[in-house]
């Protein structure tokens, strides 16, 4: 275990993990999320996580899985992107399974990694990115801090001539 909260615990990349990885990572329904547009073979997620071990400061990310406490099985991962040590910022992100949804897994999970980035790698700020079409992201985050500081227009393409916008999110560490 890495961060033990009340329900759930982050806990680093194992190799047992590249199944679920490459059902997440394949699933061409939240390719949108990530601006993900191929599929990554298993030997590809396989390398990230031989990898995965070195710091956040070599690979300037840091991807953890969510796991329920006194279980192993992931529910969800959840990253640190962008990783910006002179400017102490970093992205985040965060997927839970669609199984595990509503059960206030994500905030618990953002606001382990939040204490993490600011009361361990003394960030200054966090961002993130949420598309228009994904309201209850907009709002899991708003209710952990995170302000819109902007929203990018017809940021996204999700068809061949449709855009969506997008929103910017921070949280100043005070």
């Amino acid at each position: 275990m890495f961060i033990k909260g009340e329900h759930i615990y982050l806990r680093a990349l194992e190799p047992t993990d590249v199944d679920v990885l490459y059902q997440w990572e394949n699933n061409r329904k939240i390719w949108h999320v990530s601006n993900t547009q191929t599929p990554f073979s298993r030997y590809v997620l396989e390398q990230f996580l031989v990898n995965a071990h070195e710091d956040i400061y070599t690979n300037k990310q840091l991807r953890l899985i969510i796991s329920e406490n006194d279980k192993e099985d992931a529910i969800g991962a959840i990253d640190l992107f962008d990783f910006e040590p002179y400017h102490l910022r970093a992205g985040i992100g965060i997927l839970i399974a669609e199984e595990c949804r509503n059960k206030g897994y994500a905030f618990e999970a953002l606001e382990l990694l939040e204490d993490y980035a600011f009361n361990t790698l003394l960030l200054k700020q966090l961002y993130c990115n949420v598309t228009v079409s994904a309201p209850a992201s907009l709002q899991l985050f708003e209710k952990a801090g995170f302000e819109k500081i902007g929203l990018k227009k017809a940021w996204n393409r999700i068809a061949t001539t449709e855009f969506e916008d997008e929103w910017l999110l921070q949280l100043i560490n005070k």
